[in-house]
């Protein structure tokens, strides 16, 4: 079986969880919701790659971010990619600036409770990922 390494982000801004609805210009996943998240390349160290997406994705700096909490690597099937696996790595961070840019790859967002995630269609086990960091 096929794995890629990924990293998922949830900034929590007060008592809101961020959530982005993945464009229809990236790869994978297209128009379901997710937290930030990007491709481990190489020997990256997820932190590091957390941080950079988190950038990227929503323009918050690393001054403007505080890591909460990660959790070890979760595997994530989903169906739609046979023979492949999801290595995700979790973090949990909080912002006083709900201010979000979203670059190309992002549609949308919302700031929701946490019970709300079960009213949008996610990416594969996107609850699971986050009730972990609860």
């Amino acid at each position: 079986m096929r794995a890629t390494k990924i990293v998922t982000c949830f900034i929590i801004n007060e008592d809101k969880i961020l959530i982005l609805k993945r464009s229809n210009k990236v790869k994978s996943m297209k128009g379901l919701w997710a937290g930030v998240s990007g491709i481990i390349e190489k020997d990256e160290l997820p932190l590091a790659r957390a941080k950079r997406e988190i950038f990227e994705e929503v323009g918050l700096y690393e001054d403007q971010i505080k890591l909460l909490k990660s959790e070890k690597e979760m595997s994530i099937v989903s169906p739609q990619y046979k023979n492949h696996e999801w290595l995700v790595f979790p973090f949990l961070f909080s912002t006083k600036n709900s201010t979000i840019k979203l670059n190309w790859e992002n549609s949308d967002y919302r700031w929701i409770s946490v019970d709300e995630i079960k009213n949008f269609e996610t990416v594969p086990s996107l609850d699971k990922v986050l009730f972990n960091l609860l």
